[in-house]
C-alpha cells in the first residue's frame, strides 16, 4: 500500500465533512434569505441551533459514507463509481434524518432544508472529490504516487495493458519491468527485483498461464509482501459465481449460470419495462425526425429487422434504424474477404460501402440502436446485457462462448463501455461473461450512466 494512497483516502474524510457542512449552510441561506421572499418563513430556526445540528448530521453522514465504501483505499477511483456511491450515501443519510424526524415528531421545521441539503450535498461532495481527484492526477502526471508494477506475459492482453498504463498516467500505474513468461528464471529475477527495486504490484497479463505457475508466482509475491493481480480467463469467469449449500451434512457447490436469478431477474425485467416504455414515449418525436432524414438520405425502409440470437439460444428479430443500402446483407458474403474484425466469428470492415451517409452518423452516435427499446419492451432484450449476435456468429462460437446466451442481450453492456469495436472478440466475451457472473443492480446503473460518455468520446462505432 503506497503512502500516497493512504494520504488521499484520509484527505477525503475532512473534505467530505466540509462539503456536507457547506451544503447545509447553503440550503439554510437559500431557505431563509432567497426563498423567504417567495414563501414566507413560518417557523424561525436560529443559525446557531441549526449549525450545531448540522455538525452532528455531518458526522453521521461520514459514517454512512464509510459503510458505502467511499473511503476504500485504492490507487485510482472511477468518478462514476464514486458518484453512484455518493448518491446512495447521501440518500441513506437523508433517510436517517427523515426517520429521526418521524420518531421525534420534529427536529426542525423546514422541509426545503432537508431536500435542498440532500441535493446540494451530492453536488458539493462530488465537486470536493473532483478537486482531490484532479490534484492526485496532476501528481501522477509528474511521476509522484504511481504504483510501480511488473507486467508478466506476452500477447494482446499484455500489450494492451502496457500501452494503457503508458499513455494514461491518470490510472496511477508505471510499468518498471516486463517479463515474458513464468518459469524458474523469471521467478528468481522477480525475487532479486523485489530486493533491489521499489515494486508495488505484479500483474500477470497472460490468461493462458496455468494454475500451477500462477500459484508459484503468487507465493513469490506473498513472500515479499507485493500485491498480485492476474487477467482472468473464461474458465475463471465461469466458476466465479458459486453457491454452497449443505445436504446430508456434506457441502455441495453449485456453479450457477448467472448471478441474475430470482428476484434479481424480476426486478431487472420490471425496470426494463418501465424505462423502455417511458423512453419510447419521450423519444417518439425524435424517432419521427430520424425517420424523415433516413428517407431523404436513401431509398428503403426506415427500420430494419435483423436476425439475432437471444437468451437460451432463442432467435428473435432485432429492430434498428436503417443505416445501410438496400440488400446490404446479400453483399456481406462478397465483402467477407475484407473483414478487419478481431479474431472471432464477427464481421468488421472500415469504410463499409454498404453504409449510407446518414447511416455513418447514426452508427457513430449509436442512434441506430434506439429502436431496440421495442425489443426490450417485448422482453426479447434488456437495457444492459451482452451484445446480441447473429445466428452465423453463434454457429461458430467456441463451446465456452455459449455462456453469452445465458441471459438476454442488451442495448448496452460491460463490453460496449469498455472498448466498443476496438476489443478483440475474446476480450469482449470475457467482459460479457464477467457481467453475467457478477450482475448486480448497481453494476447495471454504472453501465447505463457510462454509456453516453463512451458514445460521445469514442471514434469508432461498433
Amino acid at each position: 500500500m503506497k503512502r500516497s494512497e493512504l494520504v488521499f483516502s484520509a484527505i477525503l474524510v475532512p473534505v467530505d465533512y466540509l462539503m456536507i457542512l457547506v451544503s447545509g449552510l447553503v440550503a439554510y441561506r437559500l431557505r431563509f434569505s432567497e426563498i423567504a421572499t417567495l414563501r414566507p418563513v413560518v417557523y424561525e430556526l436560529p443559525l446557531r441551533e441549526y449549525f450545531s445540528i448540522l455538525l452532528i448530521v455531518g458526522v453521521v453522514w461520514v459514517v454512512v459514507f464509510i459503510f458505502s465504501g467511499l473511503y476504500a483505499i485504492q490507487s485510482t477511483r472511477r468518478f462514476l463509481d464514486e458518484f453512484v456511491k455518493i448518491i446512495l450515501g447521501c440518500s441513506t443519510g437523508v433517510l436517517l434524518i427523515i426517520l429521526l424526524i418521524f420518531f421525534q415528531r420534529e427536529l426542525f421545521s423546514s422541509r426545503f432544508i432537508i431536500l435542498g441539503g440532500w441535493v446540494l450535498a451530492m453536488v458539493f461532495v462530488s465537486l470536493g472529490r473532483l478537486v482531490v481527484r484532479n490534484i492526485q492526477h496532476s501528481l501522477f502526471r509528474r511521476g509522484y504516487g504511481l504504483r510501480n508494477v511488473v507486467l508478466i506475459g506476452i500477447g494482446e492482453t499484455a500489450d494492451h495493458i502496457s500501452e494503457l498504463f503508458r499513455y494514461n498516467l491518470n490510472l496511477g500505474y508505471s510499468v518498471v519491468e516486463k517479463i515474458k513468461q513464468v518459469d524458474d528464471q523469471s521467478l528468481n529475477q522477480l525475487r532479486e527485483m523485489f530486493r533491489t527495486k521499489s515494486v508495488d504490484e505484479v500483474i500477470l497479463a497472460d490468461p493462458g498461464v496455468g494454475r500451477e505457475e500462477r500459484m508459484r508466482l503468487l507465493d513469490v509475491c506473498n513472500d515479499s509482501h507485493v500485491g498480485f493481480k492476474y487477467a482472468a480467463d473464461l474458465l475463471d469467469a465461469k466458476i466465479s459465481n458459486i453457491r454452497i449449500e449443505t445436504v446430508a451434512g456434506r457441502p455441495l457447490i453449485e456453479i450457477k449460470r448467472t448471478a441474475l436469478d430470482g428476484w434479481g431477474r424480476i426486478s431487472k425485467r420490471v425496470a426494463d419495462t418501465i424505462i423502455s416504455l417511458v423512453a419510447l414515449i419521450i423519444l417518439s418525436p425524435f424517432f419521427l425526425v430520424i425517420a424523415i432524414l433516413i428517407k431523404l438520405d436513401s431509398p428503403g425502409q426506415v427500420f430494419v429487422e435483423l436476425d439475432r440470437v437471444g437468451e437460451g439460444s432463442k432467435p428473435f428479430r432485432l429492430f434498428k434504424f436503417r443505416s445501410m443500402v438496400k440488400d446490404a446483407h446479400a453483399m456481406k458474403k462478397e465483402l467477407m474477404k475484407y473483414n478487419e474484425r478481431r479474431d472471432g466469428p464477427l464481421f468488421k470492415m472500415k469504410n463499409d460501402p454498404r453504409i449510407t451517409r446518414f447511416g455513418r452518423f447514426i452508427r457513430r452516435t449509436s442512434i441506430d440502436e434506439l429502436p431496440q427499446l421495442i425489443n426490450v419492451l417485448k422482453g426479447q432484450m434488456s437495457l444492459v446485457g451482452p451484445r446480441p449476435h447473429e445466428p452465423e456468429e453463434v454457429s461458430r462460437y467456441r463451446h465456452d462462448y455459449r455462456k453469452l446466451l445465458a441471459i438476454k442481450p442488451g442495448i448496452t453492456g460491460f463490453a460496449q463501455i469498455s472498448g466498443r469495436s476496438d476489443l478483440s472478440f475474446d476480450d469482449e466475451a470475457r467482459l460479457d461473461i464477467y457481467y453475467i457472473e457478477h450482475w448486480s443492480p448497481l453494476l447495471d446503473i454504472k453501465i447505463i450512466l457510462r454509456t453516453p460518455l463512451v458514445v460521445l468520446s469514442t471514434k469508432s462505432a461498433s
